[in-house]
């Protein structure tokens, strides 16, 4: 995404920046109107690609000094504005984002600024409950973190290719494209498969995206020969077009559902390719090469850097300033907004430190950029040092609340007759921080091991809660929105000295459906562990099965979830049946309502006015295929349970029940209110189990 090496950059480099930068932001604006305009970072790749590789082979690097030098200038060229941005956005989140948003923002700033961002959001991609997190102002640096990462190794892959074939001028070349082309090979490769195997983290990561930039360092070595390969101007006009044609067909065949980038990324990098190895001559009539070279389209393709720095932020944090998502007119003033910013940056920031005599000051430069990377860690670490300490004062306060309790302390105050006042916003517990992480202790390591099922394998993980030593085991079945029962469970277990076994998975519901995730291999996944879980608990036979299950994709074959219920249906049925007839008793308890918002962070913006981000049960409640099937079956040794009234009062559905929160996302219950939800789970429970009477006194 930067510009060239204090040369003057070709015009059809520019325009391809100004397309490139363009689609990105038309993309992040509305994405509707260009759903796969996400490709114009693999076009900013291949440009980098090719600008770096041809940098480094008209002055190839020969000795740790030349690296050296190479290194500096990219900092100089990329680190101030990326800082300047990244330092700005940790200030105005601060000042203009609700505090629900700090810290995540905060630590993928210090993760930015180090170039590592697009590995966490790596790690972070495969956790399904982060799927409904809010994205962070400073995750576009994800593609930053890429090309850093790219300018570090390279050059020593040259380096180390040039010295291989020092002994003549074409032992280099051959010695070049033979490493250069073997890293091209090998990255695309590993990205066809990991983007089929686990899609989710292969968007982010490195070796998925090397070869897209070493295609562009390929198309260098083909154009470091004094004449063109396409030499007439008629060919490469048209060859020019047809690049353009690809990237830009991308924009609107592709969309979020699409693999990326495995090989689908090949038409928009081929086509990136294209366009410079025919660099397109402005002197054509009709040529691709006087689009590219308009004065606007170079101006944009000038700024393209800042440009991609400023958008996200001023996407990101707009709602949080409007009060509001934007409309139209706003989203032409962010519009407006980021060019101008880009356009001083560029003027007075980046232009500065581009300059070819700065080359000299080696030592201040790396001085300089650790200074100015330790300065926005800084920053991030004291946003999350004062959240931290203001979350342990919360949990001293939610500790206190839970030891007291009360007849209109969470689910309680929807008991029938309860006159309960309404809890001020600075008095609820947990805070809104705090709530967006008030989980399950499921979602904690627990004896080192962890509780849940991923993708893509979803490997058997189980954990044990309450009494090891207990006489009645629980087992707790489904998927997330099982989990979030935990709680209450827990609470219903330790009164009663009873043993609580986890069979957790992520969005994998336990229905024999097969469930469409984003390859046949997770799908199959799931649906493997759907049927090894169902054997394990034939096996096991615990004392009571409790189930809770959303369900949240399509079924294989459905084009929505509507059609899918009918299919889900028959697999929980498939499920129930074969655990009733194991003479298993098993407790269905209804999905809850889901509020399709980050709720904590709603209550954040709304403080006092939180009842504004209430709902009603009609649009809130989903439907619950496995009710049905349960009235169905009429076996005694199955039966559901559902707590909707304690968490809807008539037909409104309330983020807020007697001071507590109620969920710490969009649509899973805070492990608090799940808590104060025991007593009302306990008598299904209990029913379930006669021959195991309560302890209570």
């Amino acid at each position: 995404m930067a510009n060239g090496e204090g040369r003057a950059p070709r015009t059809d480099i520019q325009g391809l920046r100004a397309i490139a930068v363009g689609m990105v932001v038309v993309y992040h604006l509305h994405s509707p109107l260009l759903p796969g305009g996400f490709v114009g970072v693999d076009v900013f790749f291949v440009i980098s690609g090719f600008l770096i590789t041809a940098h480094l082979v008209s002055r190839p690097p020969r000795r740790p000094r030349d690296l050296a030098d190479f290194w500096g200038r990219r900092i100089r060229r990329l680190l101030p504005a990326s800082l300047l941005v990244l330092a700005c956005t940790i200030a105005a989140v601060w000042l203009v984002a609700p505090e629900t948003e700090w810290q995540a923002n905060a630590r993928d700033a210090q993760l930015a600024a180090l170039y590592v961002l697009n590995w966490g959001l790596a790690g972070s991609a495969v956790d399904y409950l982060a799927a409904d997190n809010l994205p962070t102002a400073v995750q576009h640096f994800w593609s930053l973190s890429v090309e850093e990462q790219f300018y570090f190794v390279w050059p020593i892959l040259v380096a180390l290719a040039v010295l291989a074939g020092r002994r003549s001028a074409r032992a280099t070349t051959i010695a070049l494209a033979t490493t250069l082309g073997a890293v091209v090979l090998a990255s695309f490769a590993f990205s066809v498969e990991r983007t089929a195997s686990n899609p989710a983290a292969a968007y982010f990561i490195t070796p998925t995206r090397m070869w897209e930039l070493g295609i562009g360092g390929l198309v260098a070595l083909l154009v470091s020969r004094r004449e063109l390969p396409v030499a007439d101007l008629r060919v490469r006009a048209v060859g020019a077009w047809a690049g353009l044609a690809m990237m830009v067909a991308t924009g609107f065949l592709y969309s979020e559902s699409t693999p990326f980038p495995g090989y689908q990324a090949a038409l928009p990098v081929l086509g990136t390719a294209l366009v410079i190895l025919c660099r397109p001559d402005v002197d054509v009539p009709l040529g691709a090469g006087r689009l590219l070279a308009l004065p606007p389209v170079r101006w944009v393709g000038d700024v393209s850097y800042s440009v991609y720095l400023w958008h996200w932020p001023l996407i990101v944090l707009a709602p949080s300033v409007l009060g509001h998502e934007p409309g139209w007119r706003s989203l032409l003033a962010i519009a407006a907004a980021t060019f101008v910013l880009a356009g001083l940056t560029e003027r007075f920031v980046e232009r500065p430190f581009r300059k070819p005599d700065l080359v000299r000051f080696r030592r201040t430069t790396y001085a300089s950029a650790v200074a100015g990377m330790s300065v926005v860690v800084l920053m991030g670490s004291t946003v999350v040092g004062l959240v931290s300490g203001a979350e342990d004062e919360d949990r001293d306060r939610l500790a206190a609340a839970l030891r007291t309790g009360g007849p209109c302390f969470g689910a309680a105050a929807l008991d029938p007759g309860q006159d309960c006042a309404p809890v001020a916003y600075d008095d609820l517990v947990p805070a809104p921080a705090l709530a967006a992480k008030d989980k399950s202790e499921a979602y904690k390591d627990v004896g080192g091991r962890q509780c849940w099922s991923f993708t893509p394998t979803f490997e058997d993980r189980h954990c044990t809660f309450g009494d090891e030593d207990g006489d009645v085991t629980i087992a707790l079945v489904g998927n997330s929105h099982a989990g979030h029962w935990l709680p209450a469970l827990q609470r219903i277990a330790e009164q009663r000295g009873w043993r609580i076994e986890t069979y957790l998975a992520s969005q994998c519901a336990f229905s024999t459906t097969p469930q469409l995730f984003r390859t046949e291999a997770f799908s199959q996944a799931c649906l493997d562990w759907v049927e090894r879980t169902t054997d394990a608990l034939v096996a096991d036979q615990p004392d009571l099965v409790v189930t809770s299950n959303r369900v949240s994709v399509r079924a294989v074959g459905q084009p929505d979830l509507a059609s899918s219920l009918p299919l889900y249906a028959e697999g929980f049925r498939s499920v129930f049946s074969t655990l009733v007839e194991a003479d298993l008793p098993v407790l269905v308890i209804r999905d809850t309502p889901a509020t399709g918002k980050q709720t904590p962070t709603c209550i954040a913006d709304a403080e006092d006015d939180y009842a504004s981000c209430d709902g009603t049960v009609d649009d809130w409640l989903p439907a619950d295929p496995a009710v049905d099937v349960v009235a169905e079956m009429d076996d005694t040794r199955l039966r559901i349970v559902d707590l909707t009234d304690r968490i809807c009062d008539g037909g409104t559905c309330s983020v807020v029940n007697g001071g507590v929160i109620t969920y710490f996302d969009a649509s899973h219950l805070t492990a608090t209110y799940a808590y104060t939800l025991g007593p009302y789970l306990a008598p299904a429970v209990e029913a379930m189990t006669p021959d195991r009477p309560s302890q209570e006194g």
